[in-house]
């Protein structure tokens, strides 16, 4: 018996998380405002009732999909960005993490894709924020490089966000291209390498 708890909290973060999977599922070929709660409630085989033990709305579970979707990304944008290498392998390495990510989370790059600019807001905003963060991770990587001399706070920041939103355009290039589409996805690599290095020309000589 004094297993119990243990068994019915494991037995709730797994329902929870067949609730994400599943509205991960049905976002494929709709967006999150038409998304009902009884679709998710019924893919996943409990009662409408259920679901409110685990999200407060619909809209809750997009923030937790954002956070699934993003949240763990830090550590790859961070080292996307570090210093202490040149800038083709920069470029090379960051091209390659971001199509084996896509290539890895499809759903999720699309659930992004998709809601960034869509109607439920606080989806919106839990995006907005992550890339926000983001910017802030990528600015703090930045400032380490000596290329970084001499900058201000703000344009060091204007220059993250620069990357990330090149990193997110790259993502959906890479969604609509897949692996198996060898020219397409070569020709993809080619111009997300470019877009990246006009940016670095534009920050060697933005001081100019």
């Amino acid at each position: 018996m004094s297993h119990t708890p243990g068994v019915r909290q494991a037995q709730k973060l797994k329902t929870r998380q067949a609730l994400l999977d599943a509205a991960l599922a049905l976002l494929a070929e709709q967006s999150l405002s038409s998304l009902g709660l009884r679709e998710v409630t019924r893919a996943v085989g409990i009662a409408p009732t259920a679901f409110y033990r685990h999200f407060r709305s619909t809209a809750d579970l997009g923030v937790a999909l954002v956070e699934e979707a993003l949240g763990s990304l830090h550590p790859m944008i961070r080292t996307t960005v570090s210093a202490g290498d040149d800038t083709e392998e920069r470029i090379t390495r960051a091209v390659e993490l971001i199509a084996r990510h896509v290539d890895a989370h499809p759903a999720h790059v699309r659930f992004i894709a998709r809601e960034r600019h869509g109607g439920v807001q606080p989806v919106r905003e839990a995006i907005r924020e992550q890339l926000s963060r983001f910017g802030r991770e990528v600015k703090d990587e930045l400032a380490k490089d000596s290329q970084s001399t001499g900058w201000s706070e703000d344009d060091l920041l204007m220059l993250a966000h620069l990357y990330v939103d090149q990193m997110l355009v790259t993502a959906s290039l890479f969604l609509e291209t897949p692996a198996a589409r060898a020219a397409e996805r070569e020709h993809v690599t080619r111009l997300a390498a470019r877009q990246l290095r006009l940016i670095s020309v534009g920050r060697r000589h933005w001081r100019d």
